[in-house]
């Protein structure tokens, strides 16, 4: 089995978040841009997109100009068609260029699953990366933070940068990415060393690899067979 490629933090920027989930899921067009419908993504999107965001983005990458990725994630319905478009619209705003050849290659359903199903199936990327390029990630959602880790861990193990991340909508509290020490210590100190290993060699990387969403996730879980258990049923 595939494993997802990802790298420690080491202070990587909060996600910027442009509108409230509710905006985004509750607009008349969303159901149409999740399934692939691009025409829908563009009216959703000029809907919600945030000019107070975009310019904190600008000011973030100081003058840079990174290529915008976007997350091409198979739905049940089609390929959600809301990032690369909402990259584009960025890409406008901010005279930039995109790049749609970094690609998600598996199913992973994560619309509606649980914490430990998002946990369980886990995206793999593959494409071109240009080695010393600098990337910002752009997606639909940000929940546990999973998906946008893996895609800076392909850019980064192929030898890109990445500066950012930018999604139309999540939870403010999934905004925080990078992993702080205090709540790494508490995972370790309450799941043990050997839930760790079993960690790494299931997917490939050790809990300092994890966002700050999935560590709280997994040290507010009761113990380490119940992980294991719920993994291996969401598998």
């Amino acid at each position: 089995m595939l494993k997802p490629l990802r790298t420690v933090w080491n202070g990587f920027p909060d996600a910027l978040i442009h509108a409230g989930e509710s905006a985004v899921k509750k607009h008349p067009r969303y159901p149409a841009a999740k399934s692939g419908d691009a025409e829908a993504a563009k009216d959703l999107v000029h809907d919600t997109i945030n000019n107070d965001q975009i310019e904190i983005l600008r000011l973030l990458i100081a003058g840079r100009k990174p290529i915008l990725v976007s997350v091409h994630a198979y739905e049940s319905e089609g390929v959600n068609a809301i990032p690369e478009v909402f990259a584009e619209e960025l890409a406008n705003y901010l005279d930039l260029e995109t790049d749609t050849g970094i690609v998600q290659t598996n199913v992973v359903s994560h619309t509606g699953a649980s914490g430990y199903g998002r946990l369980a199936r886990q995206p793999i990327f593959d494409g071109e990366v240009v080695p010393g390029a600098e990337y910002v990630l752009v997606d639909d959602f940000v929940g546990q933070g999973g998906t946008l880790a893996n895609l800076r861990g392909f850019i980064e193990s192929k030898g890109g940068k990445v500066l950012a991340a930018v999604t139309l909508t999540g939870q403010s509290r999934s905004a925080k990415l990078a992993l702080d020490k205090s709540k790494l210590e508490e995972l370790r100190q309450k799941h043990g060393k050997e839930f760790e290993k079993w960690w790494q060699e299931r997917f490939g990387y050790s809990f300092d690899c994890l966002t700050q969403s999935e560590a709280r996730y997994l040290a507010d879980s009761p113990d380490a067979e119940t992980i294991r258990d719920r993994i291996a049923a969401a598998e």
